[in-house]
């Protein structure tokens, strides 16, 4: 029996804002946009379900030093919440648990429950999730059909819009911030509502800081490598776009070049402390460092580059 070619892998530095298809976990799509690019490190910033679509950004190389900065950012979501049922994923994945007659509904019933959902609220995560309990993901142990009690937590909840509302689904349009379950909204809303929902349809809209960059599907990504690795990699953004949202600070040759051999800097005007995106004159960002109280420049993840300026 022929062997698959065996992928070698390259040195590839760079951020790709994948469409996630459904069906997949954001591991499996991740793993097959690495052996399509042949990046030797990888990493995404923040896992969406298998039955969830849309944005999943991907970080290369040095880009995943930056990576769990990314995973705190606003993030948008659309979704299709079916009623009459909940389940015990929170979504159509799941076994039906309970079945119950939908009420006549209208749109200012609705919106007016939506209220107690937004803002600072206490959500409770749903048992079959990413989260960690003893070092180990619930879903693991909610598979293994061990009780799992899952502590509420805070969450920011921008917005939530009822964009349709039909006899047996809802469609909602949610802003949020880090850690924040749709599947969670639409149960907590599904027992306000007196009939249970569950989610049918989830997709990703949009992760700060890309909120209107074009995002690639894995069709469109096979398309384009077969026409070369140079058209496949103009589909990555520089390392630079994941820190657009981070204050800047401008080093001078001098300053950059011990920087980058990890000496402390006194800088030559005052600047507020704080987590700094540090760059040369030319505008690249030679990674992450933090202004002390002192007012001295320290550095804390470095781009490789940051060694050789």
């Amino acid at each position: 029996m022929n062997k698959l070619p065996r992928t070698v892998f390259r040195s590839l530095d760079g951020i790709l804002l994948l469409d996630k298809p459904a069906g997949i976990s954001s591991n499996q799509a991740l793993q097959r946009v690495r052996h399509l690019f042949r990046a030797e490190k990888a990493g995404h910033t923040g896992s969406l379900d298998p039955l969830a679509t849309g944005l999943l950004p991907v970080c290369f190389g040095e880009a995943t030093k930056i990576a769990g900065h990314l995973l705190g950012n606003h993030k948008a979501y659309e979704t299709m919440a079916r009623l009459g049922a909940t389940t015990d994923t929170d979504d159509a994945d799941g076994s039906v648990l309970r079945e119950r007659a939908i009420p006549a509904l209208s749109r200012e019933g609705v919106e007016r429950l939506l209220l107690p959902l937004q803002g600072r609220i206490r959500q409770r995560p749903p048992i079959y999730s990413a989260l960690k309990q003893g070092g180990e993901p619930l879903y693991a142990k909610a598979r293994r059909g061990e009780i799992i009690e899952v502590a509420e937590r805070e969450v920011l909840v921008d917005a939530i819009e009822l964009m349709d509302l039909a006899d047996t689904t809802l469609r909602l349009r949610i802003t949020c911030g880090s850690g924040t379950y749709v599947r969670s909204l639409v149960r907590d809303l599904g027992e306000a509502l007196g009939c249970g929902a569950h989610v049918t349809e989830l997709r990703r809209l949009w992760v700060d800081p890309f909120r209107d960059r074009p995002m690639h599907t894995l069709e469109s990504l096979r398309e384009l490598a077969g026409q070369g690795e140079d058209v496949l990699d103009g589909c990555l953004l520089p390392v630079e776009a994941g820190l657009s949202q981070w204050r800047r600070l401008v080093l001078d040759a001098d300053q950059a070049r011990r920087l980058g051999q990890g000496q402390l800097l006194r800088l030559h005007e005052p600047v507020p402390a704080g987590d700094v995106n540090v760059t040369d004159a030319q505008g690249r960002s030679l990674g992450l460092a933090e202004v002390d109280a002192d007012g001295q420049l320290r550095p804390k993840r470095l781009f490789r580059w940051a060694a050789q300026v």
